[in-house]
Formats: C-alpha cells, sequence, structure tokens
C-alpha cells in the first residue's frame, strides 16, 4: 500500500528554543514572519536585508503553538538547502511552516491534502511522480501551447479596453490568464473554469482564517460560514473529474495525474486530492501575482519600460529580472533530517528550516544594487523565484512564456499602462498574493494607446 506523508508527518510540539545555542542574534521586530497578517503590505525588504546582514540563519519564534524555525535569508545559504535533500528534507515535516496536532487537521480533507503531494515529497518517489508529468512541461508543449495563450491574450486585452480606462487588472486580466492556460493544460472543460477563481480566493484566505478566524471574520463576514463547504466542493469536483479521467482517458494533464503511479501502484485518492490542490494552486499563483507585480515595477522604473518599448527583443531578460523583485512564492521549509551546520549555525535534526526567497533574490553579494530594477544585469536569470534544485517549480517555463506573451502585446496596445497606486495585498505568507491592483490603461493625460510594433518572442 502506497505511504502517505499525511501519515508520518513531524507536527509541531511547539518548541519554543533551539537545541543549540544561536549563532547568529534573534532580531528584535514587529514583524511575525509566521503570521498571515504580517503579509498585507507587501514583503519586508528592511527586514530581510538586517537579517541578511546581522542573522543570516536565524532563530524564529512561532505563535498559535508552533515550533520555531530557523530562518534563511542569504542567496547562496538558500542554495546549500535546496541543494542538499538528502539532510534538508521536503517530506518529513512538508513544505508549509508548521504541522499542527492531528486533532486540530480541520478541514482535514485540505490539511492532508497540503501534505499528500509532489512538492512534498523526498527522492526516489519525488522523481517518480515528477517525471511522469514532464511531458506537459517540455519546450515543444510549451510553444504549442504558447499559441493559444496568444490568442487568449488578445481576447483579454479586448475586454480592458471595453471596462477601462481605470480598472482593477488583477480582477480583469491577472486572474484570469493563468487560470485559462491552467484550465487548457488541465482539460477542464469550459463552464466550470470560473469556479477555480472563486476556490482560488478561499485558499489564499485559508491560512489567515486558520490562525486567526476573527480577522477573517471582521474582513469577510460570510467567510467561515462558507468554507467549510467551498472547500468540500472543491475536493469533489477535483475526484469527481479524476475518476472520469480514469474511466474515460483524455490528452490533458488530468489524465496524466490520474493515470500516475507510485511504487507500481496507482495513487490512493490522498494522493490525488494533493495533487488537484497543488496544481490548482500552483499552477495560478506564480503567474498571477507575476503578471500583476510587473505593471507596478513598469510605473516604478519607466526608464526600463522605455528600453522595452524601444527593443521588444529586452522583455525576457524583463520578465526574468521581473520575478526576482516580486518573488511570488515567498518562502518554502524543510527538515533537518539529522544535526547538521548552515553559515555556521548547528541546526538539530527534526528543526524547521525556512527559506526566505524575496530575501535572497535581492541579496547584494549576488545582485548589485538589488533593489534597482535592472533588466541588463548580467546574471538576470539567476534569482531564485522558482526554488532551485530538484525542486525547482515545474512549471517555471509555462509561466515565464504566460509573462512574455502578455508583455509583448499589453505594451504594443496599451503602452502607457500606469499603475494607479491603489493595490491590496492578501493575508498569506506563503504567496505574494497581489489581491487588487488598479491601472489606467492610457496614462495620465492619454485618451487612447499608442500603438509599438513588438515582434512575437519565441520561447527560450
Amino acid at each position: 500500500m502506497t505511504q502517505l506523508v499525511s501519515d508520518h508527518i513531524l507536527e509541531d510540539t511547539g518548541a519554543d528554543m533551539p537545541v543549540h545555542a544561536s549563532a547568529y542574534p534573534m532580531l528584535e521586530t514587529d514583524f511575525e514572519l509566521w503570521n498571515p497578517n504580517s503579509w498585507t503590505r507587501g514583503h519586508p525588504h528592511d527586514l530581510y536585508a538586517q537579517m541578511r546582514s546581522e542573522a543570516p540563519v536565524m532563530w524564529s519564534k512561532m505563535g498559535r503553538g508552533g515550533s520555531g524555525f530557523w530562518s534563511v535569508t542569504r542567496y547562496e545559504d538558500i542554495k546549500t538547502v535546496e541543494l542538499n535533500p538528502a539532510i534538508f528534507s521536503s517530506e518529513r515535516g512538508g513544505i508549509n511552516m508548521a504541522v499542527p496536532p492531528r486533532e486540530h487537521w480541520r478541514p482535514e480533507v485540505l490539511i492532508r491534502a497540503a501534505m499528500d503531494n509532489l512538492i512534498s515529497m523526498d527522492e526516489p518517489r519525488h522523481m517518480q511522480m515528477r517525471i511522469q508529468q514532464k511531458d506537459f512541461f517540455i519546450p515543444a508543449y510549451v510553444k504549442e501551447l504558447r499559441e493559444k495563450v496568444s490568442v487568449k491574450v488578445e481576447s483579454l486585452l479586448d475586454d480592458l479596453e471595453a471596462n477601462g480606462p481605470e480598472l482593477d487588472f488583477v480582477k480583469f486580466f491577472s486572474n484570469q490568464l493563468p487560470l485559462y492556460t491552467l484550465c487548457e493544460m488541465l482539460g477542464v472543460d469550459e463552464e466550470d473554469r470560473q469556479k477555480i477563481v472563486y476556490w482560488m480566493h478561499y485558499l489564499e484566505m485559508a491560512s489567515q482564517f486558520m490562525t486567526n478566524p476573527f480577522r477573517t471574520f471582521l474582513s469577510e463576514p460570510l467567510f467561515p460560514l462558507r468554507f467549510k463547504k467551498v472547500v468540500e466542493e472543491m475536493f469533489a469536483y477535483g475526484a469527481r473529474v479524476m475518476a472520469d479521467r480514469r474511466a474515460n482517458p483524455r490528452h490533458d494533464l488530468l489524465t496524466m495525474i490520474a493515470h500516475s503511479k507510485l511504487d507500481d501502484e496507482q495513487l490512493p485518492q490522498e494522493y490525488l486530492d494533493g495533487s488537484w490542490l497543488l496544481i490548482i494552486f500552483a499552477g495560478n499563483d506564480t503567474t498571477r501575482n507575476s503578471l500583476s507585480g510587473t505593471i507596478k515595477l513598469m510605473t516604478e522604473w519607466p526608464d526600463q519600460r522605455a528600453m522595452v518599448l524601444d527593443d521588444p527583443s529586452l522583455i525576457p531578460r524583463m520578465s526574468e529580472e521581473a520575478l526576482r523583485m516580486v518573488s511570488p512564492v515567498k518562502h518554502m521549509r524543510r527538515t533537518a533530517l539529522e544535526e547538521t551546520e548552515l553559515n555556521g549555525q548547528l541546526i538539530a535534526k527534526d528543526e524547521k528550516v525556512v527559506m526566505w526567497y524575496g530575501a535572497g533574490n535581492r541579496d547584494p553579494e549576488v545582485f548589485p544594487d538589488p533593489d534597482r530594477f535592472d533588466m541588463m544585469r548580467d546574471n538576470v536569470d539567476k534569482h531564485i523565484a522558482f526554488g532551485h534544485g530538484i525542486h525547482k517549480c515545474l512549471g517555471s517555463r509555462v509561466a515565464q512564456m504566460q509573462l512574455r506573451v502578455a508583455y509583448e502585446q499589453i505594451f504594443q496596445r496599451f503602452p502607457n499602462i500606469e499603475f494607479t497606486g491603489d493595490i491590496k495585498y492578501g493575508p498569506n505568507a506563503l504567496v505574494h498574493a497581489i489581491s487588487k491592483l488598479k491601472v489606467n490603461l492610457y496614462g495620465k493625460g492619454n485618451s487612447r494607446p499608442t500603438k509599438v510594433q513588438v515582434k512575437a518572442m519565441e520561447t527560450a
């Protein structure tokens, strides 16, 4: 019988202090890294800088009965953790910052699904799962998908124009493009696609609801009443379509997942649930928040926008630098399988190690003048926005393709598109959740876009 990650996962004990003495100070700060409510203004770049400089492997306490963890903020230290999966496990404690005692796993299907999936597996099972899905992420498939994405982008930009000049870019574009792309890959029927947008909102708010339900109630009074039903509906739908794909295979990613095997056995329902959760969450979030974050950056760095408008062949470089600056995934967690040392800090077996990608992506030792958007920097593609090593995001090529296709057409139709300053971040410590971003399609003082010629780019 296939072993479930959730059956053997390390639960939090509430440990407040590390086993070994801290080699670096525990910085005094009001920003609680573990708390979703701390993240409603985006990344804490000033805190990141202080941590990199003074406490690159810093013990961080956790509230709500969770065990403390080691925060890792330097680029090279993050790569060290990523490149040593035999020491720093994804499976022992999962990739989420905390694992509550089992009696608090509510709703249980969601908690288990967050553990029983590809991203929370160690070798060899991780690679067994990953390799079975690769056909939907290789360059040949991405090139084929690009043609459909290009047509969809044109349609979405028509919608922008019809609803402009001022509108919420997240609602009309960033939510819609990755949803379309993901559903094309999965084979989700057209009439079911908007359900995923609805489910995504509840998934993004779930961590806040679980840590501070009253705060969630104040912002969305009906959320606590609907949450359990929405989760059950989402997983019931996933189970139904997975069962259908086993009985009636199609040429899509859902069929590939439904027929995947571990140790020569078909995946049990728990892994199907986990795969469903992972693909709709991870498949949406990275691209959605990068699309929105790039508009903001292009408003803040008009010289870089001017370079792209003058030379559209720079769009791939712009997209890479935007990924570094946005860092759409905030952190991932590993668990030490044995006593080890990281940058002078002793780490005990079973202690958590949390990698802060937004901090690593602005490490001045790797990216000089890191807070400046500079698409011409020599190492523009060396960011760790998609992670590093064997767990690097499987969908990174798809995400990069969408960014490039989107901005080829956005800058052609709306070269002066401008962020108005109205932005809202969701309370989420895992992803850089931009839930609202108002733009003016034509910029200040303009009534219509000026078209410029942008040549189509090939996917790298």
